[in-house]
């Protein structure tokens, strides 16, 4: 059932652990503005936690417009043919800043509107606005790097994003204490001093990575040029690839944005501001079985373009191990660290005592979701069956988990609890329809053209 190549092993967890980091610190971007602003005042946490519902729908589009990239490009990257590869780069990036400036307008259209969809509290509108007027100048920002650093996985160079979103962090934890409270004779910004920080961040996040690509990297030996043709066989094979698995994170991310602004809309008024504390932990945590999954769709899409089907099926058997261990481990340590976490929020006794229920709840959902996120995304969408993935996150959100959760929260009035447990029961139920797929291993496509 488990390989007993060394080299597997080596190779899983050589790219296991920059992606990792990588993710972990990306993550801690977000916790950082969330702990800072925490106390700061309970208002900011609110309302940047409803804008971060938009951040966090532009994170799955864009997550996705890599991935398909991934998936083609890895495959490639296993026959050792570049010119391809950097192809798909550029598709990826246009299609990604297209979904960046479309949520930009948005931002830049209906400002307070957006807000209000998750809360109609006049303090937490207000604090959202402010953050929301400034933080959406990242959103084409964050999309072009994480494209980049997609091209780089895609080859297997994860350490250079490492070192990139670590800079990134600590400019960010710096730019934070001095806007958020006014230090240094700065003026007290609260939570346009979290946005503005972000956006400095980012421009010091992108410029390092373009140096890099065009200065230092041998394997892409990315041009400028590259980015602007568009080969129209590779578009039509990277829309087949790609648009399942778009609008699967579509899908996801809208449902839970329209979850969230029913959490947003219950009468207790404490529950998106605790859920935005518990998520944040969630989150970070989450990070580790995100990084399986991005670890497991570059092996498998290698190992299948190098033609070895037999291995895949056992790499792809070896890594639902790898999964169930990372799921009990993380789920075990957000259950600890629960009482540690909530300590650094200024935040009400009730709001603290609804975070705390949250906060168990999605210990126990993070072990189904440790299973059948990396399965679904690493490993069958990884290995070119995007459809599947598609079909059943649409069965899955608008056929049970949105309706369950509007009748949870606005027809059976269950506790805030009850409807967070609503929310996340797909991380649950999805574990036997992708356990069934992926051991029937009908996943395993060949993706790649022989003229390219």
């Amino acid at each position: 059932m488990l390989t007993r190549e060394k080299a597997f092993y080596k190779n899983f967890f050589s790219l296991y652990g920059p992606i990792l980091l990588q993710n972990i610190i990306i993550l801690g971007v977000s916790l950082v503005d969330n702990l800072m602003l925490g106390s700061y005042s309970e208002a900011a946490v609110a309302g940047v936690a409803s804008v971060n519902q938009i951040q966090f729908l532009l994170q799955m589009l864009t997550i996705a417009i890599g991935d398909g990239m991934v998936i083609l490009a890895s495959q490639y990257w296993g026959q050792r043919r570049i010119e391809p590869i950097r192809k798909l780069s550029s598709i990826s990036l246009k299609t990604g800043l297209l979904v960046s400036m479309t949520l930009f307008a948005i931002a830049s259209i209906f400002p307070l509107g957006t807000v209000q969809l998750f809360t109609q509290n006049a303090e937490i509108v207000r604090e959202g606005a402010d953050y929301l007027n400034l933080i959406r100048f990242t959103y084409p920002l964050f999309t072009v790097s994480s494209v980049l650093i997609a091209t780089l996985r895609s080859v297997e160079s994860v350490r250079i994003s490492f070192y990139v979103t670590l800079s990134t962090l600590i400019v960010k934890c710096c730019l934070n204490y001095v806007l958020i409270f006014g230090k240094f004779g700065a003026p007290v910004l609260g939570a346009s001093g979290a946005a503005l920080a972000t956006i400095i961040a980012r421009v010091i996040e992108l410029t390092v990575i373009i140096v890099y690509l065009l200065a230092v990297d041998k394997k892409l030996q990315l041009r400028i040029r590259d980015y602007i043709r568009t080969d129209r066989e590779l578009l039509k094979d990277y829309a087949r690839v790609s648009t399942p698995a778009v609008l699967q994170a579509a899908s996801w991310g809208v449902a839970v944005v329209i979850q969230t602004a029913m959490l947003g809309n219950l009468k207790e008024q404490g529950a998106l501001a605790a859920y935005g504390v518990a998520t944040t932990l969630y989150q970070f945590i989450r990070a580790f079985s995100v990084a399986t999954s991005a670890t497991s769709a570059v092996i498998i899409g290698r190992t299948i373009g190098e033609g070895k089907i037999e291995k895949t099926k056992e790499y792809a058997r070896t890594m639902q191990y790898i999964y169930l261990f990372v799921g009990i481990l993380c789920g075990i340590i957000l259950f600890s660290v629960r009482g540690s976490a909530l300590s650094l929020y200024k935040i009400s006794s009730d709001t603290r005592v609804l975070a705390d229920q949250f906060m168990i709840i999605l210990s126990f959902v993070f072990i189904g979701m440790a299973y059948q996120m990396p399965v679904s995304l690493g490993i069958i969408r990884g290995g070119g069956d995007s459809k599947f993935v598609l079909q059943l996150e649409i069965i899955s959100t608008w056929l049970i988990l949105v309706p369950l959760t509007a009748l949870a929260a606005f027809v059976f009035h269950w506790s805030p609890a009850v409807v967070v447990l609503c929310m996340n029961s797909d991380q649950l139920y999805k574990c036997i329809p992708v356990f069934i797929r992926v051991n029937s291993f009908k996943w395993i496509k060949k993706l790649t053209r022989e003229n390219k």
